[in-house]
Formats: C-alpha cells, structure tokens, sequence
C-alpha cells in the first residue's frame, strides 16, 4: 500500500500515527487520504465532569497533528454521560461546564500554534435524545450479548459483580456516537480499545459502516496511577496558578523503578513532539528524542530534581498562555457557575396522608379482594377516583407472535371491576418494542405492522365482548411524547438504577433483554395509569417498574395482577407455542381440534383444560352477553339428555358427580360445549377479518422485513 501512495500522503499519514500506542484499519485511512476531495473526519469525546487537567495535553498533543496533518476533528462532550455520573450535576451547571471546556480546548490548542478551522465541538445531547439514535442503541443492544457489553466496557467503566445497566449500553452509544457525527474513525485512549472493536463488529451489522480507530497510549498521573479529574493529587488543572502547578510537579512520583512513571511520559508523549525538531537542554545536556533522554535519567547522569524542574518550568509557561486566552468574562462565568459547590437534590416522592370516603373505601376493598402489586400507593391513587374521574386501568400489550385468547383475562377483569361498581375508564396499550427486544420475537421492520395488527384484533375481540363503551386501544407510539427527549432522558436514568442481574427477566442472553422493563414502565406511563393490569407470573416486572419510577422520582404504579389463561397444553397460553394458544383466526375446525386434544380426564378436575377454559373463559362470556348465564351442553337420550348449567360451580358438579350420577358429564361433551362458546366468540373476529385489507394486516405483521422503523 505504501508504494502507491504519494510522499505527501505518506508524511501526513505518518504524522497521524506518530506516537499512537496501536491503530486499527490504518489501510483505510490511507485510502481517504489519497482521494482527491475526501478530507477525513475524526472524533475524539470526553464527558464534561470534572475540569481539564495536564493529562488532557496528550490527546491535545496529537489531535494537533490531526489538525496539522489536514483532518477535520470534532471534539464531543458527553454532556448526558456527566449528567448521568450519579446524577450530580445540574443540566445548568453542565451548559457552563461545556462552555468552560470549549474555551480551554481552544486556548490549549492555539498555544501549541495549531489552526483550529477544522475544528468543531458538539454535545452529546443535541442527537443523544432523539428517537432516531434511540432507535439503534435498541438495535444493537438486541445483538450484542450482556457479556461483549460488559467486555468492551471493562477498561473505562467500574467493574462489580453485577454491573448498572447504564454501565453495559455505555460502550454501545460510543460506538453509535460515530454514526450521528458522520465521521470516518474515532481517537481515544489505549483503554477505548475494547470499545473500539465492538463499533467494528457491530456497526457494519446494522449498515452503519465501519471505521478506523486511533490510540493513544494512557499516560500515569502525577501519583503514579491514572490521571483523574477526580483525584485531586494526581493532576494539574490547565489553568491552575503557576506555583501549584511547580509544587505538584515537584512533589510527583518519579522513579528509577518506574520508567513508566507520569513525569517521564510527559516528556515523551507532550515535550518532545512540542519541541521537536529543537532539542530539549537538561544540565547542559541537549536531547532530541524520548529515548536518549530517558536512558540518561535512569542511568543516573540526570538529577530528578533537574528533570522535574525543566518539565514544571515547561508547563507553567505553556499553561500561562491558555490561561492568558482564557483571561476574560466568558470562562470565568462558565468556571463560577460551572463547578459552583450546589446541593443536587434528589428527586423523593412527596407522601401525604389521605382519607377516602364511603365510596373510596368500598372501592380500595373491591380491588383488594384481587392480588394487588405496589399497594403501597393504593390509598392515594383511589383518592382521586370518583364518578366523575374514572379509575383508570391499563393492560400493556406486547405482540410477541399470534395474537391469541390468553389476552381476554384482563379485559374481564377490567369488566368485573366495572360491574363491582368501581367508575372505570380502560386503555389496552398495544406497545411491540419490548417484543423486538425480547429475543426479537417480532423483527425490527415488522414491530409497526404488528402493532397496528394487535390493536385490529384487540378492536375486534373488545366488540364482540360489548365493551367497546368501557375499554379503548392505543399503540403506544402514536401517544405524544413516546421517544421524545425527556423519555429518552428517563429511560437512561433508569438504566441508571438497576443492575444486569436486577434486570434480567427475559430468556436469552442479549442485552435487549434487559430493556424491556425499562420500556414497559415509560411505555405504560405515557398513558397516565391509576392501576396496570399484569398476569401473575409477571409480579417481577411489577417489582422492577416500582424501582425505576421510584428513582426518578414518581409513584410506583399500582398493579393488579390476574390469573393467566391456560394454554390447551395446561400451561400458560403463549404467543411462542402456537400449536396450543387459541387464535381467533383458526377456523371452527381448528380451535376444536386443539381443545379436543387438551387433557381432561372423565372426573378428574386435576390439569382439566376443558374446565379451567369454561372457568376462566365460558362463564365469564356468557355473563357478558346474557342477564341469565346459561351453558347449554347438549347429550344423546342414552347419555343422560341434555343439561343446563348456571355457574362454574355447578359444571364441576356436572363433572365429578353428575345431576344424574348414573351421567356424570363426558369429556367430550364439555369440549363440544366450551368450543361452542369459544366458537361463537371467534365467529365474529372471523367475520371482521374476511375482507382482504384486514387479511393484509396479518400478513404484513409476520412478514420479516428489513426496513427501519422510524
């Protein structure tokens, strides 16, 4: 490759490399340089927490020569990775701090004489927080596997035993930062290396291109570990006074036994390519490059004294020229009111004792007779109910596959809440996100399609139940404000809150998983729930979503947990076994042979389908559509005739014992009866989806496609 390339494109490519501990898809960049019209774009980030030290005079150092070499380098502040450090800082003191590094960039730029009109600042919240870059952290975290996150992370983010999974997406949005600033590769620290190759991976998976890495090597603090703007000892601050900056210097680690130490590395990695080609004069002693300089002083012909000395008299007058550009209104407002000492007051739920009323208190013991999740804040949410302001109920929706009978347990209950005498106002919220991120149990391009085919149905089974007046369908991504900046911002927050194992509440190992309680509680919350309606078998989630909205300082969200429908297996009925679930849009034949096959022995109420069906599905449907609940079964002459049974408890009598011991019911008879009412509710869901453009939507909802959503 070299021997096509120019001595022009040669000296500027070398004059990239130099002094990078490793670089990756150098092949690439060479490309660009040699293309006629292409200038090559890098970024280089650093969170705005504390304020810039002498450490930052590597990465300076040689985003110098980016600049000189001809690169277009933008410098990002992670503005959103500051706020979300513990939530120390204030969005206000995060807008000076910017302001105050923007400025000291600048200046300790323009002292080492580099053109700076190439170079651009951006903060991480102008695109961090938009639907469309939110949209790809979902998308590569449902490919990248809780343990590539936790790997790539493991040099720059604190490893525990269960990490916070704000911890585990921090590698992921670094490497999406490339994308959203449109650069051709990224220059960072040698310990970004592990991040680095996880945007090679896994970008060009999603079509977002791959590019070339640049790093520098991690230069030791003063105390002889890293450089931190959070160990006050190990640093020098850029605009620190002249004798602090000499007293540190002469106060740091410098060690024969340890070359590596940060007075030595600050030769190397900042002096000499300053001065270079001059040479640097220690006692009398001219040195032109690192190497000879360093086995001078630890063969002992230099003093550390002289060798500190030089090096703090190099950088008092360095730093005296950033501080002179930096000597103005602008930067010392930014620093006072950037790094002012403020308490930052954590959001706390404000408890006030309530009292309810005759009303109130027969409705809180109404829903008390149910498993309630979160009750907690029972008392104050049923406060605010009256005739005139409805309890609102909410039943999330995920469409992990065939839309199936196992959704209709909530819906009745919502009902017999209602006839209870509870003033209910319901909203079945279709939201498919977390299905995408469960293992992406509906493909990225298809999660629109299916939403719109759930609500279909939803829409169709709601009318066939006569509840059209009580219970509306919504998908949550027409609500206002779904992935709109400050949901986006909760959602981090939340990440923010909740270890990988608290989270883990999906199969699979993908870190997607780990999302979905996070999209379940800002999903939900877009509708403004008084209770949520969850099966049993999910008390987790209710459990996490209570943290998370706990945290950002919100109510848990009461919920009300019902029994699951069974499947025709006698498990629960599911979206991912379809050969059990009841599906609307079977046709007569097909819903009967599925029930016909489930088990349910002559007397035996033990794992009965056929019963728990008639339990959980039949009596509940006949009360809806008939003042007299009657389930006529129909029986041969020489089977004891037919029978007419009023209530659940009666069929079980019907069952085990008989009206007419010498009859008791005949398994195939209750199945003929349960399909008869199961039957006659799908004939009109059947009847809504025999035109075309509803026959579409099932289509278009299973179809894999590999468009975007947007």
């Amino acid at each position: 490759m070299s021997e096509e390339l120019s001595p022009e494109v040669i000296q500027r490519r070398d004059l990239i490399l130099r002094n990078l501990q490793e670089s990756l898809g150098v092949d690439k960049l060479s490309k660009q340089l040699a293309t006629d019209g292409k200038v090559p774009h890098l970024y280089w980030g650093t969170a705005t927490t504390g304020k810039p030290h002498v450490g930052y005079l590597v990465p300076m150092r040689k985003i110098a020569d980016f600049l000189q070499a001809g690169l277009n380098v933008t410098i990002l502040f992670a503005d959103l990775h500051a706020f979300l450090d513990n939530m120390k800082s204030t969005w206000e003191l995060l807008e000076n701090r910017v302001v105050y590094y923007q400025n000291v960039i600048k200046a300790l730029l323009q002292s080492l004489d580099v053109p700076i009109d190439r170079l651009h600042f951006v903060k991480g919240t102008t695109y961090q927080l938009s639907r469309e870059y939110t949209n790809d952290v979902l998308r590569l975290s449902a490919q990248v596997s809780q343990r590539d996150a936790l790997k790539a992370g493991a040099e720059v983010v604190k490893q525990v035993s269960s990490p916070l999974l704000s911890g585990l997406l921090y590698p992921l949005l670094q490497a999406l930062d490339e994308q959203y600033l449109k650069v051709d590769g990224q220059f960072g620290g040698v310990d970004q290396r592990k991040i680095f190759i996880l945007a090679e991976e896994q970008l060009p998976k999603l079509k977002l291109g791959k590019r070339w890495h640049l790093m520098n090597p991690m230069v030791p603090g003063l105390t002889g570990t890293k450089m931190s703007s959070s160990e006050e000892d190990s640093k020098i601050d850029v605009l620190d006074e002249a004798e602090k900056v000499r007293a540190k210097i002469l106060g740091a680690a410098c060690s024969r036994d340890q070359p590596d130490n940060g007075v030595l590395s600050f030769y190397n990695f900042v002096l000499f390519p300053i001065v270079s080609p001059k040479a640097i004069q220690v006692e009398n002693h001219e040195f032109f490059d690192f190497e000879s300089l360093k086995t001078a002083y630890l063969s002992g012909k230099l003093s550390e004294e002289s060798l500190k000395n030089y090096l703090a008299e190099f950088l008092v007058q360095l730093l005296a020229k950033v501080s002179e550009k930096c000597d103005n209104d602008e930067v010392r407002n930014a620093k006072e009111k950037g790094y002012q000492n403020i308490e930052v007051k954590n959001e706390k739920i404000e408890e006030k004792p309530v009292e309810l009323d005759a009303n109130q208190k027969n409705w809180a013991e109404i829903l008390l007779r149910n498993e309630i999740l979160n009750r907690e804040s029972l008392e104050a949410t049923i406060s605010k109910i009256s005739q005139e302001r409805p309890l609102k109920l909410v039943f999330v929706v995920h469409g992990r596959g065939k839309f199936h009978l196992g959704f209709i347990g909530q819906i009745l209950k919502i009902k017999e809440l209602h006839d209870a005498g509870i003033p209910i106002s319901a909203t079945i919220l279709v939201s498919d996100i977390e299905a995408y991120l469960d293992n992406e149990k509906v493909s990225w391009g298809a999660i629109d399609a299916r939403a719109i085919y759930y609500r279909e149905m939803l829409i169709s089974l709601v009318k066939h139940l006569n509840l059209q007046d009580l219970v509306k369908i919504q998908i949550a991504s027409e609500i206002e404000g779904y992935f709109s900046s400050d949901y986006v911002l909760d959602f981090y927050k939340m990440a923010s809150a909740v270890t990988r194992d608290e989270s883990t509440i999906c199969e699979g190992t993908s870190l997607s998983g780990n999302l979905v309680s996070l999209m379940y509680t800002l999903n939900a919350r877009l509708v403004q729930p008084d209770v949520l309606l969850i099966g049993k078998d999910s008390a987790n989630l209710a459990e996490l979503s209570a943290k998370l909205l706990r945290f950002i300082g919100q109510t848990p969200v009461v919920h009300l947990a019902t029994d699951e429908i069974v499947g025709c297996d006698g498990k629960k009925m599911s979206c991912s076994n379809v050969d059990q679930l009841l599906d609307p849009l079977d046709t007569p034949k097909q819903t009967k042979t599925k029930i016909a096959r489930s088990f349910c022995e002559p007397g035996n109420l033990s794992g009965n389908v056929a019963m728990q069906l008639a339990q959980q599905i039949v009596f509940r449907v006949l009360a809806l559509k008939n003042e007299k609940v009657e389930l006529r079964i129909s029986r041969s002459a020489e089977n004891g005739g037919d029978v007419v049974i009023r209530d659940y408890e009666g069929l079980e009598n019907e069952f085990v014992t008989g009206s007419n011991p010498e009859f008791p019911l005949h398994p195939a008879d209750l199945k003929n009866a349960v399909v008869g009412v199961i039957n006659q509710l799908f004939d009109g869901i059947r009847a809504d989806f025999a035109e075309k453009p509803r026959q579409k939507l099932v289509t278009d909802a299973f179809t894999v496609s590999k468009g975007k959503k947007k």
